[in-house]
């Protein structure tokens, strides 16, 4: 759901008492920032701000970059961890392998920090694993307000025909998918025909993208729920010549225009900033929340998002 993220500290196994690496006494605390590439502006984006935040607070973050493969990334963070930093800072390449991630750092005394992408509940409680926070945006509310912008302009009681631009591996694109089904569902007329792996890659999107179209003459809208999903999808409609209209998460910098007629947008920049906070706290003594949701910003035709502005 969009509340109540389970961390996986038990009822004996609280996050908050668990003592902390000794690195977090040193005089720049070391945060090891785990992210899985920096092709797509979301992570440029909160890569700048957990570096810039973490100089700001005293500490530094050293930022490793796993290429998309979960494989790497584990390798990358049992690295990082055999010089026990005072944090591990978390945004997996999947959700469900990042839970031997969280594995290694609770055994390595590293408290685990989770932003953007979650780590799969049941994956961590069949690991016995634990983290100390989620911070992310409301993706279910983020689902929900495409979904309510769809029936706003098209009508709530249109036909609508509808494809999926999703991201299966990732719990975030689920929540935001279940959202906008919860809210489609209002509309008795309208149908999800469709649905395909865009797997946060434009070049993927657009061709599961086109072959959707193709394989779907009354498709007249498309829900993309990543900002690489949703210039692949406007890419495929605009190369198909439909009249297919396209909602999804932003893709920075991309004016609103013709068939784009919605999106939101995370803030990646400030989400990095906030954990570096939260990690502040957390040493500090202070009882930081198990979860943290952070709203999206909405964006309509004829606006377009800015560079830190994206799904």
């Amino acid at each position: 759901g969009c509340a109540g993220i389970d961390t996986g500290a038990g009822p004996n196994q609280s996050s908050g008492t668990q003592a902390l690496p000794a690195s977090c006494k040193s005089d720049t605390p070391p945060i090891a920032v785990l992210l899985p590439n920096l092709t797509n502006p979301y992570y440029v984006a909160m890569k700048k701000g957990f570096e810039d935040e973490a100089k700001a607070q005293g500490y530094s973050a050293k930022v490793q970059i796993a290429n998309d493969d979960d494989a790497n990334q584990l390798a990358q963070a049992q690295a990082a961890l055999q010089d026990k930093p005072c944090a591990l800072a978390l945004n997996p390449v999947n959700s469900e392998p990042a839970a031997a991630i969280v594995r290694a750092a609770n055994d390595a005394g590293v408290p685990v920090f989770n932003v953007n992408v979650g780590v799969s509940e049941t994956a961590m409680k069949s690991q016995g694993a634990h983290i100390v926070q989620y911070l992310g945006a409301d993706n279910v509310a983020g689902g929900k307000a495409m979904a309510t912008q769809v029936l706003k302009d098209l009508g709530d009681d249109a036909e609508l025909s509808i494809g999926l631009v999703t991201a299966p591996d990732q719990t975030i694109v689920v929540s935001r998918d279940k959202g906008f089904k919860q809210e489609i569902a209002s509309d008795s007329k309208a149908k999800v025909v469709a649905t395909v792996d865009g797997k946060v890659q434009l070049d993927t999107a657009l061709n599961v993208s086109s072959a959707m179209i193709q394989g779907n003459p009354s498709m007249n809208v498309i829900f993309a729920s990543t900002g690489p999903a949703t210039q692949g999808a406007l890419q495929a409609v605009q190369a198909s010549g439909r009249d297919i209209q396209v909602y999804g998460f932003c893709a920075s910098e991309l004016k609103l225009e013709g068939h784009y007629r919605a999106c939101v947008a995370q803030e990646p920049e400030d989400y990095g900033k906030r954990v570096v906070e939260q990690i502040r706290d957390h040493v500090k003594g202070k009882k930081v929340p198990a979860t943290v949701l952070r709203p999206l910003k909405q964006f309509v035709t004829g606006e377009t998002p800015a560079a830190g502005e994206v799904g």
